[in-house]
């Protein structure tokens, strides 16, 4: 039986958008252990079969001591388990845990799930996470990207040695996300935003532009998500106002998209977004920014809108025009939607890539 070790540096993502994944690698015989640090999705990823090994990772860290202490314990974890090959998700991840498979000769397979923070901004922490990056791919098999930009800028800063894949995301798992029927004409439209409340998610544009539509009381704003940078009185202030819906954060999304004639999403980077593949899988139409990881979801006025990434201005503007739409071209917006998703993002395609590349690996080591 051939062990398969996965690292990343949170359950939710693990599981909402790859357990089809991992259910089918221990389907077929492997033995699947998942290393991150302790959350709610835990008891989840064991109920199917998974092996949990605790990580004590810091996503949003910067303390070069705990990040050597991370590689170090994925270096005792190969050690102890010994897998056939590793894969890896998210920044750290893909660094040390690239550096641990290197060090103990191990394949494996890292997945770019989005350049961040760290790299979408100049300067010498751009530099500084690159040369992390390259020291990490540098014996990878195969690297997975999510969309061709990421992949591009990887291979004009020569940080790969290895095949690049291109793969539709995470993809989205059509049954689970099924067609919902379009919300009835009446009167009031519901935008929803999901995600992370956070800076580079362009909340500071989504409020600045809900604001702008207090006035309309035919307009609602709801917003769902955690707090990761300091936007929590300011949500609730403008909850109180009226200005916007907050929910905090959910475990069920899927009852707000139903709810929802749009889904916005003003990001300022994305591998590519769950959130806009899974509404656009349930019927509705995208307003998002035009930055890659956004745009691929969507085909410009007809399954959704694109605007300037950081621009209130282009954003007003964007739900102006999407407001004024008759509510039979909101709704075909949403079906053409769907249909996108079926054709170029169905989460079979993202799993079939991997067996396809675990299999080439495993041949390639004998």
């Amino acid at each position: 039986m051939s062990k398969v070790l996965i690292l990343s540096n949170f359950g939710m993502g693990l599981y909402k958008f790859r357990k089809e994944l991992l259910k089918e690698l221990i389907d077929q015989g492997h033995n699947v252990y998942v290393s991150l640090p302790d959350d709610d999705y835990i008891p989840l990823l064991k109920s199917m079969g998974c092996n949990y090994i605790e990580s004590n990772l810091d996503r949003r860290g910067k303390n070069p001591i705990s990040d050597i202490r991370l590689m170090l314990s994925y270096i005792r974890m190969i050690h102890n388990i010994k897998p056939d090959i590793v894969l890896t998700y998210t920044i750290k991840p893909n660094i040390y845990g690239g550096m641990a498979c290197r060090f103990t000769n191990t394949p494996y397979l890292p997945n770019i799930t989005g350049l961040g923070t760290a790299i979408e901004n100049q300067g010498m922490m751009q530099k500084l996470t690159l040369s992390l990056y390259k020291m990490g791919l540098k014996k990878a098999d195969s690297v997975f990207f999510q969309n061709k930009s990421n992949k591009e800028f990887f291979c004009e800063k020569e940080i790969l040695k290895s095949a690049p894949i291109v793969i539709p995301g995470s993809g989205v798992n059509l049954e689970e996300h099924q067609i919902e029927e379009y919300p009835l004409e009446d009167n009031t439209i519901r935008l929803l935003y999901i995600g992370r409340i956070m800076k580079n998610k362009g909340i500071d544009e989504l409020l600045d532009a809900s604001r702008r539509f207090k006035d309309n009381n035919k307009l609602e704003f709801h917003i769902v998500g955690f707090c990761e940078e300091n936007y929590l009185k300011e949500l609730e202030e403008l909850d109180d106002e009226g200005v916007i819906h907050y929910h905090g954060q959910q475990n069920d999304v899927h009852k707000f998209i139903k709810d929802a004639h749009a889904t916005i999403l003003p990001s300022y980077h994305e591998g590519l977004s769950n959130v806009l593949l899974e509404s656009a899988s349930a019927g509705r139409p995208v307003l998002a920014s035009n930055v890659d990881g956004c745009k691929e979801t969507f085909d410009e006025g007809i399954s959704g809108f694109g605007f300037d990434v950081k621009s209130t201005e282009s954003l007003v503007e964007t739900i102006k025009t999407f407001i004024n739409l008759p509510y039979e071209k909101k709704k075909d917006m949403g079906a053409a939607g769907r249909k996108k998703i079926e054709t170029e993002f169905d989460r079979n395609i993202v799993i079939q890539s991997y067996l396809k590349q675990i299999k080439i690996t495993k041949e390639n080591v004998k």
